[in-house]
């Protein structure tokens, strides 16, 4: 049967039409929409890896988990973008760290939709903060690094904290889809367990030790010293890029020497080039210490996480320490 032109078009418009039908059905039967939103699940985002990992160890299959900072990237360094505030206001639960870590956070939450959509969530809540910046006076810039840089927000370091901030965590997750809770209460204990087992072991692998000076780039391990007997000795700040001055540098090496510390540790997401100039220096070796403030993507392809990488932490310690 010969069509004329204008009925050709029609069928082949129809056709476009079904199968842009199909495409949105298909998309909708997989359960995302165009903002990334999953629907059927409670939809999180978290502000760094350590809330990441334990958003995802709680919410499990009932979850979709976003986290806002790219793998490789230092929190220090990053600032949310226009997209980042669409993808927090179309989530139903907003985690964040607190204790001044998120620098952008106060102006970030007033940009959010008042109608109040999205649960925010301070994740660090009833952990006791260590106040003060002992090297405040050589590092002004922190103030604009930290919220608040008389406090130390690095509280996910110890296992401690984290325990705190898992039930935290689970708390939120109960308040934003209650539907749900016996799977966020069963996944939050096996998680509970692996944190308490990771809190034995640092008690346990680090109380004997001979040392327990650890000299370290970056002031990230406040919370680890203070919870598990040790003495940290930064190079710099509790912002990773304040550039210290360079008799607090001599004083580093002095420190070095005097208490016979064995080695300098340095962080992956930050340069190791103080760190390795001073080992130099004073004669002594590098080593890992990670503050587990964001995964590498070669980690990430090796599927390490928090407890992988706390346990290799403790590792290096030990070795250090000894």
């Amino acid at each position: 049967m010969k069509m004329n032109t204008k009925t050709s078009g029609a069928i082949v418009r129809a056709f476009m039409i079904a199968m842009l039908a199909a495409a949105i059905s298909l998309l909708s039967a997989c359960g995302k929409s165009s903002n990334g939103a999953v629907t059927g699940k409670v939809n999180v985002v978290t502000s760094f890896y350590p809330l990441y990992f334990l958003a995802n160890e709680i919410g499990g299959e009932d979850a979709h988990v976003v986290n806002l900072i790219p793998a490789g990237v230092e929190p220090h360094d990053w600032t949310p973008k226009s997209r980042d505030l669409i993808t927090v206001g179309d989530a139903q639960l907003f985690l964040y760290n607190g204790a001044g870590l998120e620098g952008w956070l106060d102006d970030f939450l007033h940009g959010l939709d008042s109608s109040g959509k999205t649960l925010t969530v301070e994740a660090s809540k009833g952990i006791a903060l260590i106040q003060g910046n002992p090297e405040e006076e050589n590092h002004e810039e922190e103030h604009e690094a930290h919220g608040d840089s008389d406090v130390d927000p690095h509280t996910w370091v110890s296992p401690k904290s984290a325990l705190v901030m898992a039930k935290n965590v689970l708390d939120a997750f109960i308040q934003a889809d209650a539907v749900h809770r016996s799977g966020y209460e069963e996944r939050y204990a096996s998680l509970e367990a692996k944190l308490a087992k990771l809190d034995d072991q640092f008690e346990t692998g680090l109380s004997a030790l001979p040392n327990k000076n650890i000299v370290v780039s970056h002031q990230a391990f406040g919370y680890l010293a203070r919870d598990y007997g040790l003495n940290q000795v930064a190079i710099m700040g509790l912002s990773p890029e304040a550039e210290p001055r360079s008799q607090d540098l001599l004083k580093v090496v002095e420190f070095v020497k005097e208490h016979k510390v064995k080695v300098i540790f340095f962080e992956e997401l930050v340069s190791d080039r103080l760190a390795k100039t001073l080992a130099s220096e004073a004669k002594v070796e590098t080593m890992v210490l990670n503050p587990l403030e964001g995964l590498t993507p070669q980690q990430e392809k090796a599927g390490d996480d928090f407890i992988t990488i706390m346990e290799r932490n403790l590792q290096n310690l030990r070795q250090a320490l000894q």
